[in-house]
């Protein structure tokens, strides 16, 4: 029997492309129409704003605990979180957590380890690139990271933020992502995380100068084999 999966969602469009990947991909595995029980809590994105730019990781833990506490009462039995940034907080949540979690970028750097990437581009808001959730996780891997430089990180967040939480998909800003990964080809990385769960809307994996992986469907993918272990 598959397990009752919990999302505890922050941005609209990143969470909304996990639930489709979630429920479009696990017929393959359960049969035609069927996936597992899903449920999904999310606090606006609002409020998890004004914690995130105070730097404030406690008060962003509370509210993915208080996502967690809602979805173990109607039934989940682990809970993912489509969102990149707001695990700076997991290991607050970790210790406190009503039911568990998986964490994004291990699930991302578990795809690279076996594929074989040994340097990976990180992307997404400028919170995540400055910060420590995939050099963590990478480094248990012996997995190297790099970042943009500062100004395109500024370009990227202001492209998040400005553009692809709210379902704006510019093909200027996918030249512009395009051109940046070609830079980060060039300092020796090998595939890129599109570590905002918006990036793989934007990003075209045909075209783009590494091979990409997308935190988001690698996440759903992972809930899938979780739920049916």
């Amino acid at each position: 029997m598959a397990r009752h999966v919990g999302i505890a969602a922050c941005s609209a469009e990143g969470a909304a492309l996990c639930y489709r990947t979630f429920c479009s991909e696990a017929p393959v595995l359960m049969g035609r129409h069927r996936h597992p029980e899903v449920s999904m809590h999310t606090h606006p994105l609002a409020d998890y704003m004004v914690h995130i730019r105070a730097g404030d990781w406690p008060a962003v833990a509370d509210l993915m605990l208080s996502s967690a506490g809602k979805l173990a009462k109607i039934g989940a039995e682990f809970i993912i979180c489509p969102d990149n940034t707001i695990h700076q907080a997991f290991d607050l949540v970790a210790a406190k957590t009503p039911i568990p979690w998986l964490h994004i970028a291990d699930e991302v750097v578990r795809e690279a380890a076996a594929l074989g990437y040994k340097n990976l581009a990180i992307t997404g808001t400028k919170y995540l690139m400055a910060g420590p959730v995939y050099p963590r996780s990478a480094e248990k891997s012996g997995i190297a990271c790099q970042v943009p430089d500062e100004p395109d990180r500024q370009r990227i967040n202001t492209i998040i933020f400005d553009e692809l939480v709210n379902g704006i998909f510019r093909d200027e800003s996918r030249i512009f992502f395009n051109h940046l990964i070609q830079k980060l080809k060039d300092r020796g990385c090998d595939a890129v995380v599109l570590g905002c769960t918006e990036l793989p809307l934007l990003a075209d994996s045909a075209v783009c100068p590494l091979p990409t992986l997308d935190s988001t469907r690698l996440l759903a993918r992972a809930a899938i084999k979780e739920s049916l272990r």
